[in-house]
């Protein structure tokens, strides 16, 4: 988000340059990332002070800076701004493959280069999945009755479909489903929850480029989201006892997965009146919606296999509140299926959808602060495709990746464009770049959830429906809060995830994960010549946007070494791809 080192805040320093290296070995014979940790150690000059990004409290909703309205005269075109297209260089072609899928590599930028921006998502919108998770886990035997109450196999299929699954884009655009319409594998119960996972997660795969109602409706029908947000079994109001329904799932819906809690202008403005701003529900609505998603439950009673996990639930009339339900205006009754379904019609038909979602998606993809022109833009084509059609994702993930704001130089040189890469994607950046495979299919990341010695984040893993950082957050007491720029992925930054992220990754560059290992041959014939070993790690990796300050600083460490050593080619690129990996230019993505 910020141009360079110097111009980063604290928490971001902290990021680039850890104040301790716990386990850093300084001897040319330590593996790969040895010398590079403690180079750049010395080449920080000790390094930052981290107390920027300390994480905040989840629990709350989705806070955001002070609304500001739009003023009348801003400008908010309601026709993409799409950049003209001309052959994409490769460092161009390498910054478009970070936003669009889970990392270049280097085949990849050469078909982005050929073929340009648009034929690229052609060809990507019509590729499919080679396994889906639920498939994997069945054919790898994890459905027997010793896997019914533990996670055995998840964390390998995530990794492996985020790694090498070729339909990369639909990869992309489905983590940041996962990560706006949250389920996380720990806060399901019940037998089996690798296969409930799996099946949620495939369902936001699949539906990744159809329509956003279809995935409200398969979502609010999920076992998974059943569970995890506690209305599977919800029942109608007892009179007798005073019970109520279960009003999880309905604030939740509205909240964080539609509409938000501020009404929005279509450029993601806040609404005013007199000053105050404009709520999009209430209570009562929030009730009121409770009563319609009564009655969900089990399509099986059958627990002694994982299959009921993917089948979507069914309704129990008997549980079912079918007198009149009112929320935001709209009234429902009557049979279940079709009240929830009328429910789920009125609110995506809710102005704040579009706004709402659009802006999540360019965050997740892009940059974490679009222009209120940019919202618009891809706003205006949630709202119609152009063919009259709401919640056209292919268009609206068309519409931000081929956006001016994503394709043009200028957000090169822009304080307030670009994103801190979330941990996960900093992995799969690099097992991309090197050609990561597990050939005994155990992709032995595993959770990679601890802060101390791991990423601090893990696919698939968020312990609350808000996920693992909100859209809104900024790190307080820092440039970027006192700019009033956010920056959602700072709130996973603190001197433990720091330092534990540049230690995994000293490792992992190093060892790999069990087999799953990476190929340094292309890099290796390269060890001998600095220059060119360090632009193709700037390029993999960082799009080619270190500066030449830092590349300078990472050639210094890399001829340090000598290749006359035994491991001198291999202690090379490793230096250079570690402190790539630390650099904040690789950090702040633009």
């Amino acid at each position: 988000m910020l141009d360079d080192g110097d111009a980063l805040p604290c928490a971001a320093q902290a990021e680039a340059c850890a104040p301790e290296m716990t386990g850093a070995a300084t001897g040319a014979g330590k593996g790969a990332g040895a010398i590079g940790a403690a180079l750049f150690l010395a080449a920080c000059g000790g390094g930052g002070d981290g107390g920027g990004g300390a994480t905040g409290d989840v629990g709350g909703g989705i806070a955001g800076p002070t609304p500001v309205p739009t003023p009348a005269a801003t400008p908010t075109p309601t026709t993409p701004i799409v950049v003209v297209e001309a052959k994409p260089t490769a460092a161009e072609a390498s910054r478009f493959l970070h936003q669009a899928t889970m990392g270049a590599t280097r085949a990849g930028i050469e078909a982005v280069m050929a073929k340009g921006y648009a034929a690229w998502l052609d060809e990507q919108f019509a590729t499919a999945r080679e396994t889906s998770h639920w498939d994997w886990l069945v054919a790898g035997g994890f459905n027997v009755s010793g896997n019914m109450f533990n996670e055995s196999g998840f964390d390998a299929t995530m990794w492996r479909q985020l790694i090498v699954d070729p339909a990369q884009l639909r990869q992309r655009v489905g983590m940041a489903l996962l990560e706006i319409l949250v389920v996380g594998i720990s806060g399901i119960g019940g037998a089996y929850r690798q296969f409930a996972m799996a099946a949620y997660v495939d369902l936001l795969l699949d539906k990744a480029f159809g329509n956003y109602r279809d995935i409200l409706d398969a979502v609010t029908f999920s076992p998974a989201m059943g569970s995890f947000l506690t209305f599977m079994g919800n029942r109608k109001a007892n009179p007798s006892t005073g019970a109520m329904p279960d009003e999880n799932y309905a604030r939740e819906l509205l909240q964080l997965f539609t509409i938000g809690l501020q009404q929005l202008n279509m450029d993601g403005s806040v609404k005013t009146a007199n000053g105050a701003v404009l709520e999009t529900y209430t209570s009562a609505d929030v009730s009121g919606l409770a009563r319609v998603f009564t009655g969900l439950n089990w399509a099986s009673t059958d627990n002694s296999t994982p299959d009921r996990l993917r089948l979507p639930l069914v309704m129990n009339a008997s549980f079912h509140e079918s007198g009149p339900s009112t929320f935001l205006g709209t009234t429902v009754s009557g049979d279940g299926v079709a009240a929830i379904r009328t429910a789920l019609d009125a609110i995506f038909a809710h102005p704040n959808v579009a706004p709402f979602i659009a802006k999540q998606l360019i965050q997740k993809l892009v940059t974490s602060n679009p222009t209120p022109a940019y919202i618009a833009r891809v706003a205006a084509v949630f709202a119609n495709n152009g063919s009259g059609v709401r919640g056209d994702l292919k268009a609206v993930v068309r519409a931000i990746l081929l956006d001016a704001e994503a394709r043009s130089a200028a957000a090169l040189t822009s304080t307030s464009a670009g994103k801190l890469r979330e941990p996960i994607m900093r992995l799969t950046a690099w097992a991309r770049a090197f050609k990561v495979a597990s050939p005994s299919g155990a992709w032995a990341f595993g959770d990679t959830s601890a802060v101390t010695n791991r990423l601090g984040q893990s696919p698939g893993r968020s312990g609350s429906v808000f996920n693992f950082f909100r859209p809104g957050y900024t790190p307080p007491a820092t440039r970027l809060s006192d700019a009033g720029l956010l920056a959602p992925e700072f709130q996973l930054a603190n001197e433990q995830s720091v330092v534990g992220y540049i230690n995994y990754m000293q490792v992992t560059v190093g060892n790999g994960a069990g087999d799953a290992k990476a190929d340094y041959a292309d890099m290796l014939a390269k060890a001998g010549d600095s220059d060119a070993l360090v632009e193709e790690a700037n390029l993999l990796l960082a799009a080619g946007q270190l500066s030449p300050a830092t590349v300078q600083t990472i050639r210094t460490a890399v001829d340090s070494v000598s290749m006359t050593l035994g491991t001198g080619p291999i202690n090379r690129v490793g230096i250079a791809v570690l402190l790539t990996l630390a650099a904040p230019e690789f950090l702040t993505l633009k």
